[in-house]
């Protein structure tokens, strides 16, 4: 079973043992997270594809994985296509694809706690027009032939202090309960890994990158709570902090938890709980009510001590960024530095404060032509190294008690001057950023609304980039955090229609990216904050800086900036200035000093 082939033919012999004529095979958990733990890696297992999003459909006589164009160059690397063909999202989907291929009265297995309802409905539906069925199974096939798979985490479920959250865990629950009074609810199923923990003021270590516990939450209309979870993960000390109002209960007693709701009206999240709990719910005779998950937006917007708390987690994670830029500057030039000895380095400044309880994501360390591709993820085949003259960029962050962070710089590695045309993307990308963070908006402004405000210098040269703007971010939680985004609103991307609100924060992190040579990104984390506009008329809104680091000032060309540009780059270099230097000494502060003077007249 140590080869991709051998590990599909298994799963062949394993669908005819289930009565399948095939099944789907995605990159999702219980939860419908974005990122999941080792045990739900079960693409990665089967095909060898690493990335982050992706579906695969293995039939009798052929199999296909389907990827976004973030991973069209990775899946052509990792993946035999031999084995599988590779189909591209959205030219085509698994509904798609199977309504085309399914053999004819076919029966299609799938994992209803790995899928939405939603997407199990269409696939039902293009399945139908040639007499074939989706079934959900009793037992992932693939569970049945991945012999070494890991089980899920027990590691401790453990509080979050109240000085952190800013809320108690009580508070937030009798918030829920008056919703679900408002609404004219009984309960709400809580699905969303981040949402629990929020809700509960709990953290985990089930997931990389993410502090989050593997359970679920109903929440009941008289502020009580039900929590599942595995017995093993529950200690004295989270009995204490959850209180007698959180009934704490073995994870396999949610289903019949769920049936228990029978003749309830029930609150469910179409977006984040699984088919599995929707077949659950409708078996009992329970009254499903589609609504988005509560504790959503109040998630999204940090109350003061969120806020307090990410501005300590960010001058700590600045000062460890900037001593990392400095041995950029000094020893990649000599040749030595390879992308993922670079990303080494960084978590190792990051940690050397004792604070750091992991990254916020892999790091995203990018030299010459591997800068250019968007979600790069760097591993011992790809590694290069930080040629001289070359561009690097690294996109990395860290997980605080109190405080996710997330930042991208792009450095110039010397020792000659870059290249014009790399200094006029690298600026056209600057004046987008600064453009964005000087944004002053009414309230009821979508991010879509601000996107272009980012893009603008780039599109009258005829250059775009292909991803969105800026993402939410946790609090020491998911470092992609809805519903707020900042994004095109074509093609009805999730988010971007959520209106902006005080206490949200978002990256700002426009690029350009130039297939096989280089790739430009500069992200700051904002903050949405209360505008007083003298004379103003109405409630208006805009952005605080969050992230303090130096921005590399040998890719920009200073004639390209208005003088109100070189204002703020100088008022931002004097502030990241006055927040870093107390935290260095020696060559890391002659380093600070020499990249937050004033730009030259």
């Amino acid at each position: 079973m140590h080869t991709h082939e051998a590990r599909l033919d298994a799963l062949r012999k394993q669908l005819v043992k289930q009565g399948l004529d095939g099944f789907v095979i995605p990159i999702s958990d219980e939860h419908m997270s974005e990122y999941v733990g080792a045990y739900a890696q079960r693409l990665e297992w089967l095909t060898g594809f690493g990335g982050s999003a992706g579906t695969a459909v293995v039939l009798a006589n052929e199999a296909a994985i389907f990827v976004d164009g973030r991973y069209t160059l990775q899946v052509r690397d990792q993946v035999d296509g031999a084995l599988w063909s590779y189909q591209s999202v959205p030219q085509s989907s698994v509904a798609a694809w199977l309504g085309e291929h399914a053999p004819e009265g076919a029966t299609i297995g799938y994992d209803a706690w790995l899928h939405a309802k939603g997407w199990a409905d269409g696939v039902a539906d293009a399945l139908k027009l040639r007499g074939a069925t989706l079934r959900p199974v009793a037992a992932n096939p693939v569970d049945a032939v991945w012999a070494d798979q890991p089980a899920p985490s027990l590691a401790p479920a453990v509080p979050h202090a109240d000085e952190h959250a800013g809320k108690t865990a009580t508070a937030k629950r009798a918030d829920v309960a008056q919703w679900l009074v408002d609404q004219g609810l009984d309960a709400a199923v809580i699905t969303a890994l981040d949402s629990v923990a929020w809700l509960l003021n709990i953290r985990g270590a089930d997931v990389d990158r993410t502090p989050v516990a593997l359970s679920f939450v109903i929440a009941h209309a008289d502020g009580t709570a039900d929590l599942f979870i595995a017995p093993e993960k529950v200690t004295p000390d989270l009995v204490a902090h959850l209180g007698n109002a959180v009934r704490v209960c073995p994870r396999d007693a949610f289903v019949p938890a769920l049936e228990a709701l029978k003749g309830l009206k029930v609150a469910v999240d179409p977006e984040r709980a699984v088919a599995a709990i929707f077949h659950a719910l409708t078996g009992a005779g329970a009254q499903i009510v589609p609504l988005t998950d509560p504790v959503v937006l109040p998630k999204a917007v940090k109350n003061p001590a969120e806020q307090a708390g990410h501005r300590a987690a960010q001058a700590r994670d600045g000062a460890a960024v900037s001593r990392f830029l400095r041995w950029i500057a000094v020893e990649a030039p000599k040749g030595g530095v390879t992308e993922l000895s670079a990303a080494d380095r960084l978590q190792a400044f990051r940690a050397e404060g004792g604070l750091l309880k992991d990254l916020s994501f892999d790091t995203i360390s990018g030299a010459g032509p591997n800068g250019a591709v968007v979600h790069y993820r760097v591993t011992e085949e790809t590694s290069r190294t930080l040629e001289p003259n070359s561009v690097y960029l690294v996109d990395s962050g860290g997980q605080y008690v109190d405080g996710t962070t997330d930042i991208t710089r792009t450095v110039w590695v010397g020792p000659d001057a870059a290249p014009a045309q790399v200094k006029d993307r690298f600026t056209r990308v600057l004046k987008g950023h600064i453009a964005l963070a000087c944004a002053v908006f009414p309230k009821g402004t979508a991010g879509s609304q601000l996107d272009s405000f980012a893009r603008q210098f780039l599109w009258v040269a005829g250059l775009d980039y292909a991803h969105g703007t800026g993402h939410g971010v946790g609090s020491f939680l998911s470092v992609h955090e809805g519903p707020q985004r900042i994004a095109k609103a074509a093609g009805g991307q999730a988010g971007t229609g959520q209106a902006l609100m005080p206490g949200m924060i978002l990256s700002n992190e426009p690029g350009y990216y130039k297939t096989g040579e280089y790739g430009i990104r500069i992200e700051n984390l904002v903050l949405v904050e209360q505008r007083e506009i003298v004379g103003g008329e109405g409630e208006f809104y805009g952005f605080e800086t969050l992230t303090f680091v130096p921005i590399d000032r040998a890719l920009i060309d200073i004639a390209l900036l208005s003088p109100a540009e070189r204002q703020w780059l100088d008022s931002y270099h004097a502030q990241t200035h006055a927040l870093l230097a107390p935290q260095l000494v020696g060559d890391d502060l002659t380093w600070l000093d020499a990249m937050c003077a004033p730009l030259p007249v």
